[in-house]
């Protein structure tokens, strides 16, 4: 009796990347890996979509659409090319409107796409129907999910098996066309007896002639033993990255399941050993220059409690090695159980994956539940659609509190249709008002990526690659800004300019009388980061009134927006950093002086 073939889809250069380095991979050192892999006799790739779409212009200066192309012109005309999308969110981290969700199929399958993953993080499978529809319109295969993980211990509700052929009869119900099935575990939690027993129970729903998949990650260390499972159950296809972006947050190596089959009826693709190992070889000379965060590489064995995405710890944990608080990643990590228990048991994978984080961080930085995440908090009072279950009463109050959002049970698709910054109109203004060229690629850019999309268009945007640890550690830091010195035992408020004089010693220290501490000067109230990130917006000026609570700026962190309010009524009398500034805890930002 023959072997079954099975597709093996290398997810090297989209979640590999991502589950490794963040997303930052520059296209012209990663090109002459997909020749190689072609030598291996690979034709199935993740490409693009998912993180790997916004990181380019974030932090690469490198437009996704062009990289498609490219990529595409290598793989060749006969590669099945696959990009992930997040039903109403496309590759957006919020709710698109209706019109971008067809712009992001139409845009998608112009630019080489084969193949769209299409996922909803919460299940609601009312999320995937728009979008479903708009990616066979425009000729694309549509590859239907269901999210799965494990809950934390105690835990129950849902992430079962029942739950998730609940989930597969309300997909064919709603008479959702789809080319094939694919169960995707972010977080690789999914323990492998009910990765068996959820694919039997897919086999005997569907029929034979379904494909199905599983995707799964190694975080957890159980990834070889769920695929294993998986093709015991009778899975079509499975998802495997190669060295040296795989294993640990990543995808188990094409070798390690090559080896882990042997003996067994499966044909994993046709590959061959021999050619995988030299299409391996030359991907490591592709990135031997790129730092590998030691964290890319492990498995974690608290994940199953607190179940992190691959694709989203790295990511995560660089940012916090940037903002020098990686310190803090075990008690965030740890913090994610009780937020995951309360949020409602969405899957954690982008976006849910990272409110879940947010709140996480929250909760340490600030005290437990004293600072709602605006995407959490959004997420439970229902504006991301239907969680499995319902989320804490309590969280759900709070929340609500924060944000001034009353819980809803609207389609969010109706709500982002209703906003005008979702509106390709929108869009194209902007474009104008900004003098960039308006085309369908630089509105979809704009609108999925906001102001840094714009950036990015205008030529302004940061090039952010790590790569070895010599560039790493002489990454450009912050020298001007806002600092309190000691003096003769007096404090004083000065600001450091970046430039010539920063390397004369002699050049004098300015102190204006306006940026004196409030220890130095009687009702002058020094305005200080409560956490590390950038600046982000700058809302007053100088001489500006404030009321208590109003917002002065805006800071990012950890992909958030964390607003800086007046602490009392008053004038702001010197805002000490200017936006894209990299700040730290405690840092002063501005000062006011009572009204």
């Amino acid at each position: 009796m023959g072997k079954k073939y099975i597709d093996v889809m290398d997810t090297t250069f989209r979640d590999g990347f991502q589950s490794v380095f963040g997303g930052r991979v520059l296209m012209d050192d990663f090109l002459p890996a997909i020749d190689a892999a072609k030598e291996a006799g690979i034709t199935h790739f993740e490409f693009g979509g998912g993180a790997r779409f916004q990181s380019l212009f974030f932090y690469l200066r490198e437009n996704a659409f062009d990289m498609m192309d490219k990529f595409r012109e290598k793989a060749g005309n006969k590669a099945n090319l696959q990009i992930l999308a997040r039903g109403i969110n496309t590759v957006m981290l919020d709710t698109a409107s209706r019109e971008m969700i067809d712009l992001f199929a139409k845009l998608f399958a112009k630019h080489g796409t084969t193949t769209v993953r299409n996922f909803d993080a919460l299940n609601d499978i009312d999320n995937l129907v728009e979008s479903g529809a708009a990616i066979k319109k425009y000729g694309m295969k549509h590859e239907v999910v269901i999210t799965i993980m494990d809950l934390p211990p105690g835990c129950e509700g849902a992430h079962t098996v029942e739950f998730y052929e609940k989930k597969l009869r309300e997909i064919l119900d709603k008479g959702i066309e789809f080319d094939s099935l694919a169960f995707k575990d972010a977080t690789g939690t999914a323990n492998p007896q009910k990765v068996y027993e959820t694919i039997k129970m897919a086999r005997k729903l569907l029929g034979d002639d379904v494909h199905i998949r599983l995707h799964t990650h190694e975080t957890a260390g159980i990834s070889v033993a769920a695929y294993l499972a998986a093709l015991e159950a009778g899975v079509d296809g499975i998802d495997l990255a190669a060295a040296p972006v795989s294993g640990g947050t990543s995808q188990p190596d094409i070798i390690t399941l090559l080896h882990a089959v042997k003996g067994k009826p499966y044909d994993l693709g046709g590959l061959d050993m021999e050619k995988v190992m030299k299409y391996e070889d030359t991907l490591k000379e592709c990135l031997k220059e790129y730092f590998f965060p030691p964290e890319a590489t492990q498995v974690n064995p608290i994940i199953p409690f607190s179940p992190m995405p691959g694709g989203a710890l790295t990511a995560n944990t660089q940012m916090m090695r940037d903002n020098k608080i990686l310190h803090k990643f075990p008690e965030v990590i740890k913090a994610m159980r009780e937020v995951v228990e309360k949020g409602g048991y969405g899957t954690s994978v982008t976006p849910v994956s990272q409110f879940y984080w947010q709140q996480a961080f929250n909760n340490v930085m600030f005290g437990p539940w004293k600072k709602i995440a605006p995407g959490y908090g959004k997420m439970v009072l229902g504006y991301f659609g239907k969680t499995p279950v319902r989320p804490d009463e309590e969280i759900i109050k709070f929340a609500s509190e924060q944000l001034g959002l009353e819980p809803t049970t609207e389609n969010p698709l109706d709500i982002a249709d209703r906003d005008e910054t979702k509106s390709i109109k929108y869009w194209e203004n902007r474009l104008k008002e900004e003098n960039i060229e308006i085309t369908d690629e630089n509105i979809f850019i704009a609108a999925s990526c906001g102001d840094k999309g714009i950036a990015f268009l205008k030529g302004e945007s940061p090039l952010m690659v790590r790569k070895n640890e010599e560039e790493v550690c002489n990454m450009p830091r912050k020298t001007s800004g806002v600092y309190t010195v000691i003096v003769d035992g007096e404090k004083f408020t000065v600001e450091v300019h970046e430039g010539k004089e920063a390397g004369n010693p002699k050049a004098p220290i300015k102190v204006e009388e306006n940026q004196i501490s409030d220890e130095a000067s009687s009702g002058m109230t020094e305005i200080r980061a409560t956490v590390p990130g950038n600046v982000w917006k700058i809302l007053k000026n100088p001489g500006d009134k404030v009321k208590k609570g109003e917002k002065i700026m805006i800071l990012e962190a950890m992909k958030m927006e964390i607003d800086v309010n007046a602490p009392h009524d008053g004038v702001i009398a010197h805002i000490a950093v200017k936006v894209n500034d990299q700040v730290e805890e405690g840092q002063v930002l501005a000062t006011m002086e009572e009204a």
